[in-house]
Parts: C-alpha cells; sequence; structure tokens
C-alpha cells in the first residue's frame, strides 16, 4: 500500500483484526498483573512465594523493632515540695468515666491515701472542661497542698494550675499530661507510647498467627483529639506499622491513615462504630479486613459490633485494645479481641501515693524521663510505669493478682465480666 493511499476492504479487515489481537492481549496481561499484585480483596498473598517470604519478613523485622521495658531516658530527681502537714488534703480531679479504670481509680484513692493519713478529695468532671476547671478552684479554695489531675483536655486548664501554683499546691499530671502551661511540676502515668508500640506490634504479630499469608488489609481507630494521650498511642503503633505499609505487606484500604482521620471524638463507643460502619459498607463488601488498630477495650468492642452488623464476624479480624476492662476479657479469651493492655490502676494509685509521701517530707522524687515529654511550654519531669501485654495466652498469670480480672478469665464467664 502506497502511503497515503486509502486501504481496499481486504486490508482494512486485516488491520481491524490486528488491532482486535493487539487488545485482547493487552487485556490479558493487565489480568495477570491485577492477579499478581493483589487487589486487597483478600488475605491472598500477592506475586511469588518469595514476595510472600519478603512481605512476611518485613512485619516480622517491625515487630522485632519494639522494645522491652519502658521508653524512659534517664534517671533523675526533682524536689518540687518543701513539706506539709501529714494529715494534708489531696486533691483528684479525674475526666469522665469513660473507661473502667477511670471509675476504679476513685475507690483506689479514697482507700490509699487515707490509709497513708492524708485526706482525699476525688472528683470527675462529668459534664466536661468547664466542670474541671471549677472542681479544681474548688480544690484549690479548699486547701489541697497536692493536685492531681487527670484531665479532659490538658490544654484547657491553664489558668487553674497557675493558680494552684500560685498557692504553693504541687501539681501533678495523672496519666494524661498537662499541656501549654508551666504550672505542673511533673508527669506520671504507664509509658503511654509504649503503649502504642505493643499494640502496633501485637497486631502484626496476631496477623502472621491467624490470618494467614500477608499482604493484610488494615483500618486504624484513634483516640478522641482532645487527649493527650491519643498522640503517643498513634504514633507508637505507627511506629511499628508504617514499614509494614512501606513494603506494601499491609494495606488500609479507606486510605484513612493520619490520627486526624481515624480520630474518634470523646472516646465515644457510638462514634467509632458509626465511622467504622462506613468503612465497611464503602470498602469491605467482597474484601477481608484482617486487623484494626484500636486504642482501648471499649472502641475495639464497638469495632467488633460493627463487624458483626456486616456479618464479618467470621473473618476473625485480629484487634488490638487497652485498659483490660472486664467486658473485653472474655472476649480474649474467646479469641473474639485479639489483646489488650494491662496498666495496673492500683499501681498507678500506689505510684502517686508514694510519691505524695515523698512531697510530704520534702524529699526528692525520682523520673526516668526528662527530655520526650515537651508540653508545649516545659519539658516535664516523668515517671513511667511499664505496661504489659495480654492475650489469651498469658492472661490468667497476668491477673492471677487481680481480683477484679482473674475472674473473667474463667469459664462459664461470670455475670460481672459480661
Amino acid at each position: 500500500m502506497n502511503p497515503g493511499a486509502n486501504p481496499d476492504a481486504k486490508q482494512l479487515k486485516g488491520i481491524q483484526m490486528k488491532k482486535l489481537t493487539s487488545l485482547v492481549a493487552l487485556a490479558a496481561a493487565g489480568a495477570l498483573l491485577l492477579t499478581g499484585c493483589g487487589s486487597g480483596s483478600s488475605n491472598t498473598p500477592s506475586g511469588s512465594a518469595g514476595d510472600t517470604d519478603a512481605m512476611k519478613t518485613c512485619l516480622t523485622n517491625a515487630a522485632d523493632t519494639v522494645s522491652q521495658g519502658t521508653s524512659g531516658n534517664t534517671s533523675s530527681t526533682i524536689t518540687p515540695s518543701t513539706g506539709f502537714a501529714a494529715d494534708a488534703t489531696i486533691g483528684i480531679s479525674l475526666p469522665q468515666k469513660t473507661s473502667q479504670n477511670w471509675v476504679e481509680a476513685e475507690g483506689m484513692f479514697n482507700k490509699a491515701l487515707p490509709a497513708a493519713g492524708f485526706k482525699s478529695t476525688v472528683q470527675f468532671a462529668t459534664n466536661g472542661v468547664a466542670d474541671q476547671q471549677n472542681e479544681i478552684t474548688a480544690m484549690i479554695s479548699q486547701g489541697v497542698s497536692v493536685l492531681v489531675v487527670g484531665a479532659i483536655d490538658g490544654s484547657q486548664l491553664g489558668s487553674q494550675l497557675d493558680a494552684a501554683k500560685a498557692a504553693g499546691i504541687t501539681v501533678i499530671a495523672y496519666d494524661r499530661l498537662l499541656t501549654n502551661t508551666n504550672s505542673v511540676d511533673m508527669y506520671v502515668a504507664y509509658d503511654n507510647y509504649k503503649v502504642g508500640q505493643l499494640q502496633g506490634q501485637a497486631l502484626l504479630q496476631g496477623m502472621l498467627a491467624t490470618q494467614g499469608d500477608p499482604p493484610y488489609n488494615i483500618e486504624l481507630i484513634a483516640g478522641s483529639p482532645d487527649d493527650a494521650n491519643s498522640k503517643p498511642f498513634f504514633d507508637g503503633a505507627m511506629s511499628v506499622i508504617q514499614p509494614g505499609l512501606d513494603c506494601g505487606a499491609l494495606t488500609i484500604p479507606s486510605g484513612q491513615n493520619t490520627q486526624t482521620q481515624a480520630a474518634t471524638q470523646g472516646w465515644l463507643a457510638a462514634n467509632a462504630q458509626k465511622r467504622m460502619d462506613t468503612i465497611l459498607g464503602n470498602n469491605y463488601t467482597d474484601t477481608t479486613l484482617n486487623g484494626i488498630l484500636s486504642p482501648n477495650d471499649t472502641l475495639a468492642r464497638a469495632a467488633l459490633a460493627s463487624l458483626s452488623s456486616a456479618g464479618k464476624s467470621d473473618e476473625k479480624t485480629v484487634i488490638t485494645g487497652q485498659d483490660s476492662e472486664t467486658a473485653s476479657i472474655p472476649l480474649i479469651m474467646q479469641g473474639t479481641q485479639y489483646m489488650t493492655i494491662y496498666k495496673n490502676t492500683q499501681g498507678l494509685v500506689d505510684e502517686i501515693v508514694k510519691i505524695v509521701q515523698q512531697l510530704q517530707q520534702g524529699q526528692p522524687v525520682t523520673v526516668n524521663d526528662t527530655s520526650t515529654y515537651n508540653n508545649g511550654v516545659k519539658v516535664v519531669p516523668t515517671d513511667l510505669l511499664t505496661p504489659q501485654v495480654v492475650t489469651a495466652a498469658n492472661a490468667a498469670d497476668v491477673y492471677k493478682n487481680d481480683t477484679t480480672r482473674e475472674p473473667c478469665t474463667q469459664t462459664p464467664v461470670p455475670a460481672s465480666c459480661q
């Protein structure tokens, strides 16, 4: 055929057949490519056995990066008090009763402080931040010698904490960091960054143990954005999870991979369940969800309810938690929730009481982190306690001295654990 000439019918048919053959070949190649890379629709590994082995190694190595103990980097002492009366009043300001640990703390403080010779006043900020501000002001007026604050929003108490310091009161941040203020003497908590790391580690190990070969589909739940603990929980977990995302062993089908996108306002189960309902409906109609990072037990149970509503309970999705709530322990023993974190409230209360006794005598107080917890105004000297992972394998041993939680490991499950 000469250049520029019009093709006759026979030539045109030949050209069309060649185009059709090429299109069929391209479609077949595309199908093979999709099969090789995996669409995230199941936990079937993508690519060759070598790729699967590489993904397993990637996840195993990521999980192995988590060290034992706390993240505390120093051992030092502070002396924030010159002493006060042996029968002084100690003020405890707590947030709403959003988890079992907060409820337990009230009774423990009211027992341990009087046993050490002190008077105690424990208040919950049931109606929000303004309620907590008013309660702290009232405690200052009552003449407390130490103010222990588990804040709803640690950035909203600056004026009250300034007034406490002006009155000569020692201020201790309890469990949640007090931020944007110079008027806090120390922070006492379980290592919340380590909590996140342990949750991320357990998520990877749980999927490798129960979900077949990678790649895995996961989703993230974060805590309330006004809670200072939500960031270390999330950041700690992502320090372990991110390598799995980077190497292709993990995928987040919803695309919601930031703390802001995953946040649960007020730590409310209803908010977490509503969001998870939407995620499942939009992304998992024909897709397996292998794992969910949940920052605590309440939200883990909300995610389980969402999975049940979507008819996905049989997938045995690996779900993390925290707080060792009695309602979650039987679920862990049954394999429905994979794990929780034990932050023994009695241990934290006992640590506070020990510190109060040292403060009363004007003695130095030991801290183990003097560089990490910058609250926006100052680096707050911190006393970190070590959290503990709990799974079905070790729950009975971990809780053996906890008369509230140990019965929840047994069968049949006591009514108090349901």
